[in-house]
């Protein structure tokens, strides 16, 4: 079953977690992706009973906790940047089980000047590994967003889990513009992540981005999961999301 829900990221950014809760739960979001540094505050700095609040309060909602989003990524090339990013997944992953998260969002977002592609891909699949392996004895999943320049297209992140070969590693697909081929589809690129995509991120709906063949595809690979609406700023947020699900709903039901 595929179901709406949003990142915080944007239009929820200014609501605290009452007020997304209450908000989701009446516009019909079944679930959020919680942003770093948003109002909501679920950061790395709440106690054990502060984290317990959190849990208590998605489980008390009808929202589920889809996932945190993180901003850690993998491609620094000085050793001490790419350890504070992988050792800051690992807290997240704790965080994530603290609150009842399902997962932790990271991300690619570069490919350095001076340093080969292939060696940076390498690096980054091989750091996926090791927090993937670390959040499974946590039951957490690593969900790869498709993101960054260059880091963006699907082959390169196809090496990456490839290079990960864990099965706690999975993508975000992120429903980019680079997700379209030369041919004018995106049927090649889903195929390749398509058995490990496990979130999805939606944004404009109304844009001529192939969102009717997304959902078709998600539907044919038995995708079970959430999209998520990652949607630019608005005035009135509300409505915004109202007139979203709708369209979500009317594209979903012709998929």
């Amino acid at each position: 079953m595929i179901r709406l829900g949003t990142v915080t990221y944007n239009l929820a950014k200014d609501w605290d977690l009452d007020t997304l809760l209450a908000k989701c739960a009446d516009i019909g979001l079944e679930g959020v992706e919680l942003r770093t540094e948003h109002a909501h505050k679920v950061e790395l700095d709440l106690s054990k009973a502060q984290r317990a609040e959190v849990k208590k309060k998605f489980a008390d909602s009808p929202v589920t906790l889809v996932g945190l989003g993180s901003t850690f990524e993998y491609h620094a090339v000085d050793p001490a940047e790419l350890k504070r990013n992988i050792d800051g997944t690992k807290a997240y992953t704790i965080l994530a089980e603290d609150v009842g998260a399902e997962g932790v969002k990271v991300r690619p977002n570069a490919l350095p000047d001076g340093v080969s592609k292939e060696k940076t891909i390498e690096q980054i699949g091989k750091s996926l590994r090791e927090v993937g392996a670390f959040a499974a004895d946590h039951g957490i999943k690593i969900r790869l967003e498709v993101h960054g320049k260059a880091t963006n297209h699907p082959p390169y992140v196809k090496q990456m889990l490839d290079i990960a070969d864990h099965p706690n590693v999975y993508a975000c697909w992120n429903s980019n513009p680079s997700d379209v081929d030369e041919s004018g589809s995106i049927d090649r690129h889903f195929a390749m992540l398509s058995d490990k995509i496990g979130m999805v991120h939606i944004n404009r709906l109304y844009s001529d981005y192939p969102w009717q063949r997304l959902l078709t595809l998600l539907k044919q690979s038995g995708f079970d999961g959430f999209c998520l609406a990652e949607h630019p700023p608005s005035a009135d947020p509300e409505t915004v999301y109202r007139y979203y699900r709708a369209l979500f709903n009317a594209l979903l039901e012709k998929a």
